[in-house]
């Protein structure tokens, strides 16, 4: 056999080993855990290994991210975190921006501008400043204020519609 069809069926099984590796199915990636950082500019809020599964609200749809996601970076739009640990136990940040870094080593780093428990929230004061904000950018407002009062309409909409559930 010559050099050059040994190296060419080397590299053809050599491509079929990484193909079948790269292969997997959901119950492998239910069997390993994310290590998860939720942190924020100024503070860590959560950390933990074990976590079974975080949904995430990226800014082209929701998310839920498990063990061995292929590596990511995600942006994220106004809405809830959900993290789920092993036997059952979550928690949800509402998060107001920021971004999902899936790397390959089965770690999740949520980088938020703003994070915080959704139970800090209450639905009353959600739509009392939804109203508010809507009743700026009805008004005769300049334009910089109604600016503002589009991006607090559309985190309002999202804090009611995590609330309503």
């Amino acid at each position: 056999m010559s050099a050059l069809r040994l190296t060419s069926s080397l590299r053809v099984a050599s491509r079929q080993v990484q193909a079948a590796s790269l292969r997997r199915g959901y119950a492998a990636a239910a069997d390993e855990k994310l290590k998860l950082s939720l942190v924020l500019p100024h503070q860590a809020l959560f950390s933990a290994t074990g976590v079974t599964q975080v949904n995430i609200p990226a800014a082209t749809g929701d998310m839920g991210i498990l063990a061995n996601h292929v590596p990511a970076i995600e942006a994220l739009r106004p809405g809830v975190v959900e993290v789920i640990e092993d036997g059952g136990k979550s928690g949800k940040w509402f998060v107001s921006t920021g971004f999902a870094t899936m790397h390959g080593n089965n770690s999740l780093t949520i980088n938020a501008v703003e994070a915080y428990p959704l139970s800090d929230f209450s639905i009353e004061n959600v739509r009392a400043g939804l109203a508010e904000a809507n009743k700026v950018l009805g008004s005769s407002a300049p334009e910089a204020e109604k600016a503002e009062a589009r991006i607090e309409v559309e985190v309002f909409e999202a804090l009611q519609a995590a609330l309503a559930k």
